[in-house]
C-alpha cells in the first residue's frame, strides 16, 4: 500500500528531530510553509504533526507554532485536542486494520451505551489501531457504529484504510461535521478486549464514546474506542471565555 502523504511528512520531520537538523527548542516550520513545501494541504500537515506529538517529540500551542520537545520518542500515544479540526488530525495520523462488519439493531443494553434509540439499525465496522503501520501492539480497539443506510462505506473503508469513516461519510453523502459529543470512562478489559489488544484481563483502559452529529444536529456516526492506560494519554485544554 502507498504511505500516506502524512506519515511521509512525519517520517521526515522526525528524521530531522532526531538527527539534530531541527534542535530541541526549535519550531517547526508554519503549517503554510510545510504545505507549501511538500505540496500538501493544511488538513495533511495537522495530521503529520499530530503524528509527531504521539510519538512525544513535538507541542502545539495556538499563536506560538509547533516546538520539538524531544530528540527521542515514546511509547504512549498522547492525545492533544482543542477543536474538531485537532480530533480528525487525530484520527488520521495513525494506522487502522479493520477486523469485521456487520449490520446489527440496537439492542437495550447497546442505546444504553450509545444514548440511541432502541431498534436503531447501525453498520458495525470494527478496527484495530496503531500508532504506525509498523506496530506490534496496537493502541486501542474501534467500533465505529453508522447508520445503515450509508451502505457504500463499508467497502470504501476496507479499500481505503488510511481515510477516516467520518470523511467518506461526508465525501459520499454531503454529511459534514457541526459537532462531536465525547464521553471518557475508565474500564477494565474484559477478557475479550485484552486479547485483541494483547493486554491482560482487568488492565485499567478507557473506553471513548464518541457521537458524530450534522448541520442538522443528527448523530450520524458513533465511535467506541478502548485504549489500554499505558498506551494512551488524552489531554483537553480550557480556555477562559472573555466574551461574558
Amino acid at each position: 500500500m502507498k504511505t500516506p502523504l502524512y506519515q511521509k511528512l512525519a517520517q521526515d520531520l522526525k528524521a530531522e528531530i532526531t538527527s539534530g537538523k531541527i534542535s530541541v527548542g526549535a519550531h517547526l516550520p508554519t503549517e503554510m510553509e510545510l504545505s507549501e513545501t511538500y505540496g500538501a494541504s493544511r488538513y495533511t500537515v495537522r495530521a503529520a504533526i499530530a503524528e509527531l506529538q504521539a510519538m512525544g517529540l513535538v507541542s502545539r500551542k495556538k499563536k506560538s507554532g509547533t516546538k520539538v520537545e524531544s530528540a527521542s520518542t515514546t511509547s504512549a500515544y498522547k492525545q492533544t485536542v482543542g477543536s474538531i479540526e485537532d480530533l480528525t488530525a487525530f484520527g488520521a495520523s495513525h494506522a487502522r486494520k479493520i477486523q469485521a462488519s456487520e449490520k446489527i439493531t440496537c439492542s437495550k443494553k447497546l442505546a444504553d451505551e450509545l444514548g440511541c434509540s432502541i431498534g436503531k439499525e447501525w453498520l458495525k465496522l470494527t478496527s484495530l489501531r496503531y500508532n504506525n503501520p509498523d506496530s506490534e501492539l496496537p493502541m486501542g480497539i474501534t467500533e465505529i457504529y453508522i447508520d445503515s443506510k450509508f451502505d457504500a462505506v463499508e467497502k470504501i473503508a476496507s479499500k481505503n484504510p488510511d481515510q477516516l469513516v467520518s470523511n467518506i461519510i461526508e465525501e459520499r453523502y454531503g454529511k459534514a461535521i457541526s459537532e462531536i459529543k465525547q464521553e471518557v470512562i475508565p474500564i477494565l478489559l474484559s477478557e475479550e478486549q485484552a486479547v485483541k489488544l494483547n493486554s491482560q484481563v482487568g488492565e485499567p483502559a478507557l473506553k471513548i464514546i464518541r457521537s458524530y452529529m450534522d448541520t442538522a444536529n443528527e448523530v450520524f456516526e458513533i465511535t467506541v474506542t478502548t485504549h489500554p492506560a499505558d498506551r494512551y494519554t488524552f489531554v483537553t485544554k480550557l480556555r477562559r471565555d472573555n466574551t461574558t
